[in-house]
């Protein structure tokens, strides 16, 4: 899985929507990407899907990847 992450406010955004929405968070995060898809919001439709990655990743209870 590739990540891009542009600034700190996509981690923020992820803890947030974490702390808000428990284990549904990463629905949350594709609501809000698909929202701004059908809005034709292309750049937060970008960010909100991230986001909805990173919250996977910081999910898990170990490492993924290489770890240097």
């Amino acid at each position: 899985m590739h990540l891009y992450l542009a600034d700190r406010s996509s981690v923020d955004a992820a803890q947030e929507l974490m702390a808000t929405f428990g284990d549904d968070a990463g629905f949350e995060a594709a609501a809000r990407a698909d929202k701004s898809r059908d809005l034709g919001n292309h750049l937060n439709f970008c960010r909100w899907r991230q986001i909805e990655r990173l919250i996977v990743l910081m999910s898990q209870g170990r490492a993924v990847g290489t770890v240097h």
